[in-house]
């Protein structure tokens, strides 16, 4: 799930909400709230926290596609 990911991915790199939240611009309660499944991030907020990361948008939503052609 997608809430999931977010919250491990800001883990993994050591960060609070509140300290994400001042890195890319966006409330700490929106980023609770993503957290927490009560909301999911627009594209335009998935770029940001990707690039923020610096990982692929699958990467960050935590799926593993893999071309089998």
């Amino acid at each position: 799930m997608i809430n999931q990911s977010l919250k491990e991915w800001r883990k993994s790199r050591g960060l609070t909400q509140v300290s994400l939240s001042k890195a890319i611009d966006i409330p700490q309660s929106t980023i609770s709230a993503w957290e927490n499944g009560v909301n999911i991030p627009n594209m335009a907020d998935c770029i940001k926290l990707a690039d923020f990361y610096e990982i692929t948008l699958d990467e960050l939503v935590g799926r593993n596609f893999k071309k089998n052609w």
